[in-house]
């Protein structure tokens, strides 16, 4: 069998830089061992497959990581709707809908930007039991949390980057990973970076889901109900995030890098 796939660099306009996201567009299913072993093969941060739903106008997505599916994932999804609009699977200005194991979630173009409608995720002010007042050297100045995973607020921008993360202490002290935050400097309202060797992402270098509770834990402390996130990666990464009761819209774009066929 011979499967089409894609790499689109996700929250960026340029290649090389973002999140890069594997994509597969399914004329008809595959069993999901074959979509995580392609996941493995890829060794992506996550691999889309997208598959064609029977008179709904629907489309199916699933996200799997090298180790296993997740169910929710921005990038993928901002790649997945960027490579159905270049391949004539959606049109330009129409509202692209998606079922996935998150409920349905929306994306619509709007010029050289795609905006995702998401579900805002709730975030607690909570104490962790292993980090407490340090982050690997840096003041923490808030912990919360949320499913599966912490947010840890540091002193600065420049603690954000700064910061050389064990993975093996992340490992043990979290369920799915830690997501570091801080406010930014301009033209960005806050910086983050995203920790997540539970699910084989060591260093994730976008994460679309890390800022649908960034945009909780944020209005909470600013209420902003818009804000302009940096993601300080290596690679790094720019998204416009905006409230609307408890969806939040992500805007970002997208660059198509490679394209070829896997073989099974």
């Amino acid at each position: 069998m011979k499967l089409p796939i894609s790499i689109i660099d996700a929250f960026t306009n340029k290649a090389f830089s973002g999140n890069p996201a594997a994509v597969c567009l399914l004329k008809e299913s595959i069993p999901d061992e074959q979509m995580q072993t392609i996941a493995m093969e890829m060794n992506l941060s996550e691999t889309a497959f997208v598959e064609k739903t029977k008179d709904t106008g629907y489309f199916g997505l699933r996200w799997f990581t090298p180790t296993l599916e997740i169910d929710l994932c921005g990038h993928a999804t901002l790649a997945s709707s960027f490579h159905m609009l270049q391949s004539g699977w959606a049109t330009p200005g129409d509202t692209i809908h998606f079922q996935t194991k998150s409920g349905e979630l929306r994306v619509k173009s709007d010029g050289e930007w795609l905006e995702m409608d998401f579900p805002l995720i709730p975030t607690f002010e909570e104490e962790h039991p292993y980090f407490k007042d340090d982050f690997f050297g840096e003041k923490v100045i808030q912990i919360s949390q949320l499913r599966k995973n912490w947010i840890i607020e540091l002193e600065d921008f420049e603690a954000v980057t700064r910061v050389i993360p064990d993975l093996p202490t992340i490992a043990a002290n979290s369920e799915e990973g830690i997501i570091i935050t801080a406010k930014g400097k301009e033209p960005f309202d806050i910086y983050s970076r995203f920790f997540g060797p539970n699910v084989g992402v060591d260093e994730d270098p976008v994460t679309g889901f890390a800022h649908c509770a960034l945009m909780d834990y944020w209005y909470q402390k600013t209420g902003k109900f818009k804000i302009k996130a940096f993601q300080a990666s290596k690679r790094g990464g720019v998204l416009h995030l905006e409230k609307h009761d408890d969806r939040v819209i992500l805007r970002g774009q997208a660059v198509h890098v490679l394209e070829g066929t896997i073989d099974f």
